[in-house]
């Protein structure tokens, strides 16, 4: 076998498209898989600063792609985002992959691109703990968010060149002599936990770095992108403070500029003064109805849609709404942003054309419908192709038609008058294509909705035989559940594994603190524990002391009444879940209530749905219902999840709120 690692070359798309689509593992999932030409417009629409490919006998058998944007994330001065870091199976236990990962960034030292960022799956043990092994650290989320990846930096590139003037000729040849940067860096654990350490209120990392026989040592600070301090320690124990040179280029801090807000009939609208992102809240919606990126002066700095750069905003009130400027040099963006009557209008002027602008709506229940179309249950995979890997693969909403979401209290519509592009069901990509008079008009109408009737529903006849509940405190929670034959749940008790894109499932049911289910930086998390000691308080009662959590089960002996869960965080800040892992074949059928009308799913035909109740059919035909226990509560809602692992469930509240849920177990769906 005769391994190549060569630049990306016309007519080597069609391939990497095979390959990707004959892996279900590989980092870039689309719903159907990718053409080549779709892989072709998405390394140009990321503004691609390399990409590198492994070949085989002139067969594609792996990529490495470094990035200034991916849709989701947009880097900084100097940063390059990793992203298609794929191997084929059978060369995963060669050397192929520390190839790939040592050229990447040996290119970034060269060309002065100097911090390298990644996302991983901390479920995907071999490459997590590959990414730790050549010197990435965690300085932000420690646990993956809805998307299920955690953000790992690596600042080795940015270290060498800061002190390499400095450095020798001893320890410049050792340098010179790196095949793999795994030698290098000192060994780090694969906890899910930051790196960070603070430093007279700095966020600071520490490296060391053995070159050859003589030891490097520096300090980053990770917020500004600068080694602070740096030293070299000789073989012969001998110490000295290496010159720094700062990087040739200066990340943008945040202002820390308060929002500009303003509102109209129910609505109100927020536009950050440090980012331009525009956020619409509704009354009686949890979080924002509907959130719009800034397009940039630069188009090949986009704010991604799951975060944006700092950047110099000049924010002017205008009649019903903001009129925002930036400029970049001779270059200019003018957006005003406008609410009447419940229509969002954002009219954009510039002088050449600004990137591209992500859409997201808010509405977690309830339907989305192209046109005349039938209409599907919100939810990714529903209705349209779910792109939010490859947006290039994304679907092309006609002109003329109405993109149209309709929620339990509120209605969102997007007249498509200029491209738009779905990336998934309330993920959108429009251009900025100017009129006649060189304005660029986009309009989002927001209507509120009548509440839905109550729906009349009979109690499901429950199963008969004793019920039979096991909490473990190791475990941190529910480790079996039996109502008479009927298993209820799935545990890898008392072992630990992998579920989805949690790397420590252990409980069946179990109870953590997240991010907010609509955070547009992370998303609702994967239900990953702390590695801190739970205490059990009684049988059905767990408490951990570190997350500030406790809860406890009513387990009546009579089937009939449903398991109560109760759950008390009154110090944590954003959402407690309550995570399932029903005993499900790996293809079932869901019940679910959303926005006061029922469906009917296959397992296989969604990623995520949101719901106000649900019943999952499991392994013996049963079904496990799960509802709030305060009904009509708007903030209480149930996510549901379809991963290689099977079905996950999240019954998710807001914190320092009523936290109780319902669960029964019945021979019949309900609902």
């Amino acid at each position: 076998m005769s391994i190549t690692i060569r630049l990306y070359q016309q007519g080597d798309a069609h391939d990497i498209a095979e390959l990707y689509n004959r892996h279900r593992d590989n980092p870039n999932p689309v719903a159907g898989g990718i053409t080549g030409e779709e892989l072709e417009r998405e390394l140009a629409e990321r503004d691609t600063a390399t990409f590198l490919v492994a070949v085989d006998g002139g067969r594609v058998v792996g990529t490495f792609g470094l990035f200034h944007n991916t849709g989701r994330r947009s880097a900084r001065a100097g940063e390059l985002i990793a992203d298609m870091f794929f191997v084929a199976p059978a060369y995963r236990n060669g050397v192929i992959t520390g190839r790939l990962f040592t050229e990447a960034v040996e290119w970034m030292i060269r060309t002065g691109c100097l911090v390298l960022r990644l996302t991983v799956n901390p479920a995907n043990t071999v490459a997590f703990r590959l990414y730790r092994r050549v010197g990435c650290v965690s300085v932000g989320q420690t646990v993956p968010g809805e998307d299920g990846n955690v953000e790992l930096h690596n600042y080795i590139p940015l270290i060498l060149r800061s002190v390499f003037a400095d450095l020798g000729a001893e320890v410049r040849s050792a340098l010179g002599g790196l095949n793999s940067f795994g030698t290098v860096t000192e060994a780090r654990d694969d906890e899910l936990r930051s790196d960070v350490l603070l430093v007279d209120g700095v966020r600071t990392v520490t490296y060391t770095l053995a070159l050859g026989e003589f030891q490097l040592t520096a300090t980053v600070d990770v917020d500004r992108g600068l080694v602070r301090e740096a030293s070299i320690t000789g073989p012969d124990g001998a110490h000295r403070a290496l010159r720094i040179e700062e990087p040739p280029y200066r990340v943008r801090a945040p202002r820390g500029v308060e929002p500009y807000r303003f509102a109209s009939g129910g609505l109100a609208v927020e536009v950050d003064g440090d980012d331009g992102t525009v956020r619409v809240l509704a009354d009686g919606h949890h979080g924002p109805v509907f959130v719009s990126t800034w397009p940039s002066c630069r188009a090949d700095r986009p704010a991604g849609w799951r975060e944006g750069e700092p950047r110099e905003l000049d924010l002017v009130p205008v009649e019903h709404g903001v009129r925002i400027t930036e400029r970049c040099g001779d270059d200019e963006v003018v957006g005003t942003v406008t609410l009447t009557e419940g229509v969002l209008s954002q009219d954009f002027a510039f002088t050449r054309p600004p990137g591209r602008i992500f859409q997201t709506v808010g509405l977690r229940q309830g339907t989305f419908a192209q046109g005349s179309e039938q209409a599907h249950p919100i939810g990714l995979g529903i209705g349209v192709r779910d792109a939010s890997e490859v947006v290039a693969a994304a679907q092309v909403a006609p002109l003329g038609s109405e993109l149209t979401w309709n929620g339990a209290a509120w209605r969102v519509q997007v007249p498509v008058q200029e491209p738009v592009r779905i990336i998934h069901s309330v993920l959108l990509e429009r251009g900025l294509t100017p009129g006649p008079d060189g304005v660029a008009r986009l309009r989002t109408v927001l209507r509120p909705q009548d509440a839905p009737a109550e729906r009349a529903t009979t109690a499901p006849r429950p199963v008969e035989g004793p019920r039979r509940l096991q909490l473990d405190a190791s475990a941190a929670g529910v480790t079996a559940w039996r109502e008479g034959a009927v298993k209820v749940l799935r545990s890898p008790f008392p072992r630990t594994r992998a579920f989805g894109n949690n790397p420590r499932w252990s409980a069946g049911m179990w109870v953590t603190a997240e991010h907010s289910r609509f955070s547009r930086a992370s998303g609702l998390g994967w239900g990953v524990r702390s590695t801190a000691a739970w205490e059990e308080k009684h049988p059905l009662g767990l408490y951990g002391p570190q997350e500030g959590i406790g809860w406890e089960l009513t387990a009546s002996e009579d089937t009939a009444r449903p398991v109560r869960v109760d759950i008390q965080a009154p110090d944590t800040e954003e959402e407690v879940v309550l995570w399932l892992t029903p005993n499900t074949p790996r293809e079932t059928t869901v019940v679910i209530e959303s926005a006061g009308t029922r469906w009917e799913l296959n397992s296989p035909d969604f990623r995520q749905v949101w719901a106000a109740a649900a019943a999952v059919r499991l392994s013996d035909g049963s079904w496990l219902h799960c509802r709030p226990a305060h009904p009509g509560s708007a903030e209480a809602e149930i996510v549901l999840r379809t991963t290689p692992s099977g079905l996950l469930v999240g019954c998710a509240s807001p914190a320092r709120r009523k936290n109780a849920w319902h669960l029964a177990v019945s021979s019949e769906p309900g609902l």
